[in-house]
């Protein structure tokens, strides 16, 4: 006869949460191949009771998806994740969430309709709502959660980079705090999960340069280039100088995450160098984690 599991004293729990179309479900697939027990669609007043379960079983890890569909219940989520930290759990919360135009077009591409289109009508209708009308209601029940853990923007994102983005979020799921440092073009939008943004467009452009167009900031030619310019070294180090007097606030708050943008035109050169730059500067003392949302 097997010997029955041990009941452990805490677990790592892993909630991934956000709007339909953003990605949850590659999310949870990432953290399913990172080892962790998923559980899809949970409704939350069941989320106590499925951690005490799998304590029962001798669990260490937890993952659950969670969406507008359980709106009913969501209200008790927040209160439900202080309760679980109080007992001595390390719980995490990942939102996902995207741009509407980016909603739109997958679930016009997947031919999908979306979760809540069969649960409401419009005030004095009686027709199916919109697409639109329903990722907009959705981000209105999702609101009071937002901000209760880390915000991924996965806008533009293909899949297999937003399980990349995931694996590297566990990987540092017991460090206090992990500054992460993201470049992106500002033709294509601020990303929705930015803490810090900065604009770094007033430095000289490389892509006017066609011998140093075809590289990116990770090479040497551009690197040389902006390291000849005084201006990049001055606002990198004003950039440096910001990040490092508000970062101990940060840490004081209980985050998990920071993420800190830079901006350029095309997201091909100034802004990854100062990315690059910064993450240098800040893996002697931080965690750092960096995205290059431009970059394939």
């Amino acid at each position: 006869m097997p010997e029955p599991y041990g009941m452990i004293a805490a677990m790592r729990i892993i909630l991934i949460t956000g709007i339909s179309g953003s990605g949850k479900s590659v999310g949870l697939n990432a953290l399913e191949d990172a080892g962790y027990f998923c559980v899809d669609n949970l409704p939350p007043k069941l989320l106590r009771q499925l951690v005490a379960t799998r304590m029962e079983e001798g669990g260490e890890t937890l993952a659950v998806a969670m969406d507008a569909r359980s709106a009913d219940s969501l209200l008790s989520l927040p209160g439900d994740i202080r309760q679980l930290k109080q007992d001595g759990h390390d719980v995490k919360v990942l939102f996902l969430t995207a741009k509407t135009e980016s909603l739109i077009t997958r679930f016009s591409e997947t031919r999908r309709s979306h979760p809540l289109s069969h649960r409401f009508r419009p005030p004095g209708s009686n027709e199916q709502p919109t697409l639109t009308e329903c990722i907009q209601l959705e981000r209105e029940i999702m609101s009071g959660i937002e901000g209760v853990g880390h915000v991924i923007d996965t806008s533009g994102l293909s899949a297999n980079k937003l399980r990349a983005w995931i694996k590297d979020l566990v990987e540092t799921e017991r460090t206090p705090l992990t500054l992460l440092f993201e470049s992106f073009a500002f033709k294509f939008g601020v990303p929705l999960d930015a803490d810090m943004v900065f604009d770094v467009r007033v430095l000289p452009n490389p892509y006017y340069d066609t011998a140093l167009r075809p590289f990116n900031g990770r090479d040497e030619p551009v690197i040389a280039f902006l390291d000849s310019q005084a201006h990049v070294a001055e606002l990198l180090a004003d950039i440096r100088t910001f990040i490092e007097k508000w970062l101990p606030s940060f840490k004081n708050d209980n985050r998990s995450y920071l993420t800190v943008a830079i901006g350029c035109t095309g997201g091909q050169h100034r802004s990854v160098y100062m990315v690059e730059q910064l993450a240098r500067h800040f893996r002697a003392s931080e965690r750092v984690l960096v995205r290059h949302r431009e970059l394939s």
